[in-house]
């Protein structure tokens, strides 16, 4: 593995000017398979994990230590640099966001999120201040750290269903920056006027953009929106969950095999794994 410092280092950087992609994998093979197509870094994605483990992401249904173990693992599975979806940081006080922070800082992740969702239907998201005071102390625990690792703040207006969504998280986004935030996402937008409003109201800040469907924009169109970086949230784990889902019920309903054209060949996969493995220990 190359050094922690230097990957944290090398995540920094790549928020600095142009446009990449930061994919989403949910377990250890996914992320090997990531990292050897050569995107320059990966994030976890708290619902791909949940879906693994039969559980909803959502209201915290994955505990904590168990978060941070998968954390722990992906970031150890590649030389690349991680950033953790940490959700609302496990706790809805600052004091907890800090502490909890802290635990995920020492996964070895070169970055990650906090959101502003409180799980409550009855009040989606937190208090602006309130948001904006997490931030704070999500920042101020990294400091303590003494690691360079980039905190993203999240506008979560357009999953909780805002009105009126995009100035709203605007208005989000802005306090978080002003808080610490390194970076702003609010997933969500998809139209391009949508995309170029929120990242000039937003500059020089970083804005994450997430892809979950195919809206027509390509990674081209994204960079020229000024859009910083990109990442897809649980499309990947859901494409997969589609092939296995579509396959299993031809199977189920009609009797067919049918849904395996096309699939991977067992030889492709396990030929990439038995050169990987050899890749990280030629003895």
């Amino acid at each position: 593995m190359t050094d922690l410092a230097a990957r944290r280092a090398a995540f920094r950087r790549l928020h600095e000017a142009g446009c990449f992609v930061m994919p989403n994998p949910w377990d250890i093979g996914t992320s090997r398979y990531l990292a050897a197509m050569g995107f320059p870094a990966l994030a976890t994605t708290s619902s791909g994990f949940a879906f693994a483990r039969a559980l909803p992401d959502t209201d915290w249904a994955v505990p904590l230590d168990a978060m941070l173990a998968h954390i722990a693992e992906i970031a150890a599975a590649t030389d690349l640099p991680v950033n953790a979806d940490f959700e609302s940081g496990y706790a809805h006080d600052p004091e907890g966001v800090a502490r909890n922070v802290a635990a995920c800082v020492a996964t070895g992740v070169a970055g990650l999120s906090i959101e502003d969702a409180t799980g409550d239907p009855a009040r989606p998201l937190y208090d602006i201040r309130d948001g904006a005071e997490r931030i704070r102390a999500a920042k101020a625990a990294i400091d303590a750290s003494g690691a360079d690792v980039v905190l993203t703040g999240r506008a979560e207006c357009y999953l909780t269903g805002h009105a009126d969504p995009l100035p709203e998280a605007i208005r989000r986004l802005q306090a978080y920056a002003e808080a610490g935030a390194d970076v702003v996402y609010a997933p969500g937008p998809k139209r391009r006027e949508e995309i170029r409003t929120l990242v000039a109201a937003l500059a020089p800040v970083p804005v994450n953009i997430l892809m979950s469907t195919n809206p027509g924009l390509k990674v081209a169109d994204l960079e020229d929106l000024g859009v910083r970086r990109i990442s897809v949230g649980s499309s990947l784990a859901r494409a997969a969950w589609t092939g296995f889902i579509r396959a299993a019920r031809r199977i189920h309903d009609e009797g067919s095999f049918g849904g395996f054209d096309g699939s991977v060949s067992f030889s492709e996969l396990n030929g990439f794994f038995r050169k990987d493995l050899k890749d990280r220990d030629p003895a």
